[in-house]
This record gives structure tokens, sequence and C-alpha cells, in this order.
């Protein structure tokens, strides 16, 4: 973060615009509305300014370093760059902010895109490098927040201390706010419907939070791969647990009070911390918080979201299961690899390479038929006794198989081979991310 956004309160304070023309115009109008006394200094100034301030305040002459004298902001709408170098001195010297349109090296506050729902304002900033990209997101969110968010944030404003006084947690204070909002409150004040707004305010606040477990799928690693429900339980979440295929990109979704426990699993201890893993969803969950258990890929697939769901049953814990896009699919889509295909695979199995009691223990037979695709998760540690039980049992060693590492990351690696050279090229591999195995025929129809 290059600076550092904040709200600046201009009524009543004295701010000085250099410059007389349209671009100085624009600028006066926002000085205006957030209700500042402008003073303008320029020596040619348009109707369109002259027409907003008093003529006392109007100097048509060229700027001096004696007009920042007393300013709280100074703004420099001028087009010329020696102008706005002067301005921008003067203001250094007198320790006054300044902001130079188009002249970000000249600015000490730099002025955001703005959505004004008033009294809620969104600034969206680009730090002076894409003023115009800024105004881009700007209009995706005026498109995404509801008409009626500022006659909202003024009906909350006056129950303030009724909220403050029954809701004294900081977890209910957030949970009723959440609540209140998904209610559809916004919505009946919009449409001026004060006695529906009161009854959706009354019922949020005599409601009593209680724990909830999520246990959602994060999807393969790209964060743009979260569904919309994995998205607005991890923005709602008191508490996630997360583990090691989870990016720091998802996590940047929580809130930033959210308590993130990191709940990675080890070799030799899985059992020992598959526990703790219960223990942490119900301890958080009795307490009254809205737990999410964040699991990379989908829950449901080699994801032991079946134990989870069987404790939290027991435990007599509300919880949530949101799926998401599996690793499988979403890795071999971005590897290029088609699971199933008309002239190579009529089938494709899910399959988990890890060992139990040091075997790897699949139905070798049946696995090794041809025309069907195979995808092997936590396969690496056993990949050489998965390879060659596979051509033990009937699959040509020539079958197209494939090592992928980071899948749908911007690191993702692809290792393209054979089934008989495929052990040795991951032995010589060095990886630092979570792989998946594919193999099959469509491992070649990838580029």
């Amino acid at each position: 973060m290059d600076t550092l956004p904040l709200q600046l309160k201009l009524t009543g304070e004295r701010c000085l615009l250099v410059g007389g023309g349209s671009i100085a115009a624009r600028k006066l109008t926002m000085l205006l509305r957030a209700g500042a006394d402008v003073t303008v200094v320029a020596p040619q100034i348009g109707d369109a300014v002259a027409a907003e301030v008093p003529a006392e305040r109007l100097h048509r002459r060229a700027f001096a370093a004696a007009d920042v004298s007393g300013c709280r902001l100074v703004m420099a709408a001028t087009g010329d760059h020696e102008v706005n170098q002067a301005v921008f001195d003067a203001c250094q010297q007198a320790n006054i902010l300044i902001n130079a349109v188009d002249d970000p090296e000249l600015c000490t506050v730099m002025f955001p895109a703005i959505v004004d729902r008033s009294p809620i304002t969104v600034s969206i900033g680009s730090s002076g490098r894409a003023p115009a990209l800024a105004r881009i997101v700007r209009s995706v969110i005026e498109r995404a927040l509801p008409p009626g968010i500022g006659k909202l944030a003024e009906f909350l404003q006056a129950r303030r201390d009724v909220i403050k006084t029954v809701k004294t947690d900081l977890d209910a204070r957030v949970h009723f706010y959440d609540d209140l909002w998904a209610s559809g409150i916004s919505r009946a004040l919009e449409a001026g419907k004060l006695d529906a707004a009161e009854e959706l305010f009354e019922q949020g606040l005599s409601s009593t939070p209680n724990g909830e477990v999520a246990i959602v799928g994060a999807g393969p690693g790209d964060a743009e791969l979260l569904t919309l429900k994995a998205l607005r339980y991890i923005e709602r979440a008191d508490v996630l647990l997360y583990d090691n295929l989870i990016g720091p990109d998802v996590l940047e979704f929580a809130r930033r009070d959210a308590e993130k426990i990191y709940v990675g699993k080890r070799k030799r201890s899985l059992q020992t911390q598959q526990d703790r893993i219960h223990e942490l969803m119900v301890e958080h969950a009795r307490a009254g918080r809205r737990v999410v258990r964040l699991k990379g890929g989908d829950p449901f697939i080699f994801g032991r979201g079946g134990e989870e769901v069987d404790v939290l049953r027991e435990a007599g814990i509300a919880y949530t299961v949101v799926p998401a896009v599996t690793a499988a699919i979403g890795c071999a889509a971005y590897a290029g690899i088609p699971l199933t295909h008309r002239d190579a695979a009529q089938s494709v199995r899910f399959v988990t390479g890890h060992r139990k009691e040091d075997r790897i223990n699949l139905d070798w037979p049946e696995l090794a038929l041809p025309n069907q695709t195979l995808v092997l998760y936590m396969a690496r540690g056993g990949l050489r006794e998965i390879c060659g039980e596979l051509i033990s049992h009937g699959r040509d060693a020539d079958t197209p198989a494939a090592v992928i590492e980071n899948g749908t990351r911007p690191d993702q690696r692809v290792l393209k081979a054979t089934l008989s050279t495929l052990p040795d090229l991951v032995e010589a591999t060095e990886f630092t991310g979570p792989t998946i195995t594919i193999v099959g025929e469509v491992v070649a129809l990838a580029p």
C-alpha cells in the first residue's frame, strides 16, 4: 500500500484552488460538496468557476506563495507543471496538504474516485498511477451497492446507542449487522417502508447469535474459482481454520478482525491433527462464533469433510457444507487436459494414492483397464509403486501421465511423461507445492 486512505473533514475549512478552467471546475464541485470555504487564484477564471465562488474570493492573477497561508488543503489544477511545482514548493514549506492534478509527483495527498451514497462513501485510488482504471472500478462498485445503503446508515446512526447497549459483545454486534444486511432492510428503506425496516431491526436486535460451522471448499488454488457462497461465508467468519492448500489471496477475503488458525497436517501425526481440528470447530461454535473450516478443493473429495460432519452432528452443532471446484477438475482444466474425451476416455476415476500400513491398497485390475482417466490425489510419495502396479496389471507402459504442481495458480507446473518414465522424472524434480497426478490417453491431448 503506497498511500494511506483517509477521509478529510473540510466543512468550513479554508481551501485554495489554483486554476480556473474546466478541470478546476470539476475539483471545485467536489470541494464545495465537502463544505469547504474555497478561494480561487488564476490569471483567467472561467464562468463555471466564477458562478460558484463569491467575487471576493476570486483572484484573477498569478499564484503567489503567500496564497497558501492558513489553508487546510491546496489543489493545483492548472495544467502547467511549472506553476504546479511552485504551488507544491509553497505547500511543502508551510506543511500544507497539496494535490496537483495529473502531477502525482507533486502531491502529498491523492483524490480517489468516489462512490457517494452519503453518508456512506467508497474511495478507489491508484496512488496516482491509473486514475482511469480507478474510475472503471468505481462504476463496478456503483452497480453493486444498493441505492438504499445511505438511508440504512442514517437509520443505524439514530439507533447506535441502542445497538451498543443490547449487543455488548463485539462478535454479537458483527453478527447483528451481517444478519441485518442480509435481511433486505436497505431495500425496505429505499422503498420508504419504515415500519418493515423497524420490524427487521427489532427482530435482529432480539435474536441470540448461535454458533455454526461452514465446511467450505476453497477450490484448487485460484481465488477466482471460489463460489459466491464460499466467498460469503469467508467474509462473515469469526474464525477460519485453514490448511496448506489455502493461498494467502483466499484469506484476504476474510474480515481483518477474524481469527485465522492454521491447522495444516504433518506426516505421522494426521489423526492427532484431525482430532484437534474437530475440537476447535466444536469449541468455537459453542462459544457462539461463526466458524469456517476452509479446505482446498472440495470438502467431500478426499478432504475428510465427511468425518468433520459426523463430529458436528454428534455435538449438535449447526453446519453447512459448501461444495467447490475439485482439485481434479480445476488442475486438469488449467493444464489443458480433458478428463474425458470421446476418442480417449469414456470414464474418469478419482482415487487416493495415500499409503495405509505402508501399502497403497487399490483395485489394480480395475484401475488398469484402458479407455479411462485416473486422477490420483496424494500420490507423489508412492508414485513408483502406483505406476508399477498399473503396468503389471495390464496398463500400457507408454500410457501418457502427468503430475501437476500448484494447479490453477500462477506458479503452476506440469510434468508430462509416461507410466514408465514418470517416477524417474518426479524423483529428479524438486517440488514445493501440492501435486495431483493424471494417468490416461487424455494427457497427450494437452498442449
